[in-house]
């Protein structure tokens, strides 16, 4: 069995390991617009995804980065989660995903997620995976 990534680290050590991660997916300019916009309201929420999304998730061996960007992109389409979408385009590319992949990938989704939501995402990554 596959142990968790952050088992046996404090929650400080969970979350540089989270932080670490998390800039070499989304840029480190993405994570210093993010822990700038950070407000009380919204503080715990960062701590909350740098450790447990980025510091335990992604950092878990089971998966390639890569495929972690194929499964999230296929979330966010089928949930319609339009934003995220774009920033995880992104970082697919950073992650090794070629345009012709991530394609495949949102053409892929029409046939689980629906039409209109490819149709949608197609829309969305054309400027990126054009300038790719």
């Amino acid at each position: 069995m596959t142990r968790p990534a952050g088992e046996g680290l404090s929650d400080e050590e969970r979350y540089d390991q989270g932080m670490a991660v998390r800039r070499a997916v989304l840029s480190d300019a993405h994570v210093d617009r993010a822990i700038a916009n950070t407000t009380p309201t919204t503080a715990d929420f960062q701590d909350f995804i740098t450790r447990v999304a980025w510091g335990d998730v992604w950092s878990r061996p089971g998966l390639e980065r890569r495929m972690r960007s194929v499964a999230v992109l296929s979330s966010l389409i089928a949930l319609g989660h339009h934003e995220e979408f774009v920033m995880h385009v992104h970082a697919a590319l950073r992650n090794g995903l070629s345009a012709a992949e991530i394609r495949e990938v949102i053409l892929q989704s029409a046939v689980y997620a629906g039409v209109p939501a490819a149709n949608t995402a197609f829309r969305l990554a054309a400027p990126i995976l054009d300038e790719a």
